[in-house]
């Protein structure tokens, strides 16, 4: 190409537009607009440029007309027209309060577009309000708080496993996930391929239901566990036996368990009488947040039921065993519990205050 073709770039702009490409964080009309300037100070002609970048060229001679007057600031965007609608600290404020103690006519909640509509400002205003509270009233969680009169003694006692477990014992959290049903699906499954995901029939049919007790050691994250067809204190027990044959005869074992009425049946007293290696630590009621077991129980309904589809309950059961040897052989780790007794005692005195503040507010 002729040197006269050439769009002269000085070494300096030339530094800051190659920095453009090399950065990450360079929007892509941005970096478009430098290949542009770049290209044009090799001499390629519009046309060419037109071609290896495939845009129209009347962008080429737009952008090299902007350079050409401007230098590097003339490829940055120009103001929109307009003045935008600025924001006073009233109207956020008068955001946070309709958001935390109003709801809409039509909704239970709140939206962008419907905070946006009431308070007479953009989506993008109110995003940035609730961004900076740290509101998403999208979201919701439930929570129970335990009434059990024991609750502070429980929450001790349990966290003290998990913090501080005793010397030649192991530590075991220990449930059961009652009435997991084997689902099969009316039609076969379309599978997953490139650009559909995989479906399936919004109706299913069902083959019955089995339950899992698990004993999830802390130590290690290995699981032991007995499927069995129902959910008594007979089952538990041959569940205990279980676990009992399953470790030395040297080691306590302590479990941590919930308040089950199968749990303390006088058969099940006895046989932990006559096994006093045995060492039970119930949760305080409503609180199966503080048995580890339960993230587990979260895992395999996420990775080996809910999507499965199962025949029978033969199925079923060869689907759970398959995750638990998956999971001791490759998953398995232990259980790290972060938090003192005593912040979870203030937390929940914190939530009891909020409640009854909210009581006397109404």
């Amino acid at each position: 190409m002729p040197e006269a073709t050439r769009l002269p770039v000085s070494e300096t702009d030339r530094r800051e537009l190659q920095s453009w490409l090399r950065a990450g964080t360079t929007r892509k009309s941005h970096a478009e607009r430098a290949r542009i300037i770049l290209l044009s100070a090799e001499g390629l002609s519009a046309e060419a440029i037109s071609a290896q970048l495939g845009v129209v060229r009347l962008t080429v001679y737009k952008w090299r007309s902007r350079y050409r007057s401007q230098g590097v600031a003339g490829l940055e965007d120009l103001p929109r027209p307009g003045q935008p609608r600025k924001m006073t600290s009233e109207k956020a404020r008068q955001i946070l309060d309709w958001t935390t103690h109003r709801v809409p006519r039509e909704s239970t909640h709140w939206s962008l577009a419907l905070m946006a509509k009431y308070a007479g400002v953009t989506r993008w205003q109110v995003e940035q309000v609730w961004k900076a509270a740290d509101l998403r009233p999208h979201r919701i969680k439930s929570f129970k708080i335990s009434n059990d009169p024991r609750f502070s003694e429980k929450v001790v006692d349990v966290v003290g496993l998990y913090l501080n477990p005793p010397d030649n014992a192991v530590v075991l959290s220990v449930d059961e996930k009652t009435q997991i049903q084997a689902l099969d699906r009316t039609q076969p499954m379309l599978p997953l391929r490139p650009g559909q995901v995989e479906r399936r029939t919004h109706d299913y049919k069902r083959h019955g239901t089995a339950s899992l007790y698990a004993a999830f050691n802390v130590a290690t994250g290995d699981v032991l566990g007995r499927i069995t067809e129902k959910h008594r204190a007979r089952e538990f027990l041959d569940f205990l036996k279980q676990i009992d044959r399953a470790h030395v005869q040297s080691v306590e074992l302590h479990l941590i368990l919930d308040n089950s009425s199968t749990h303390k049946t006088p058969e099940v007293n006895r046989w932990l009488e006559a096994h006093p290696r045995f060492k039970l630590h119930f949760t305080p009621t409503s609180a199966s947040w503080l048995n580890a077991v339960e993230s587990w129980f979260s895992q395999l309904e996420k990775r080996a039921v809910r999507r499965g589809t199962f025949s029978s309950v033969a199925e079923l059961r060869t689907a759970i065993r398959c995750y638990i040897d998956a999971h001791n052989l490759a998953s398995a780790k232990p259980f790290i519990w972060t938090k003192s007794a005593a912040s979870i005692l203030a937390s929940v005195d914190r939530a009891k205050c909020v409640m009854r503040n909210n009581q006397m507010g109404h």
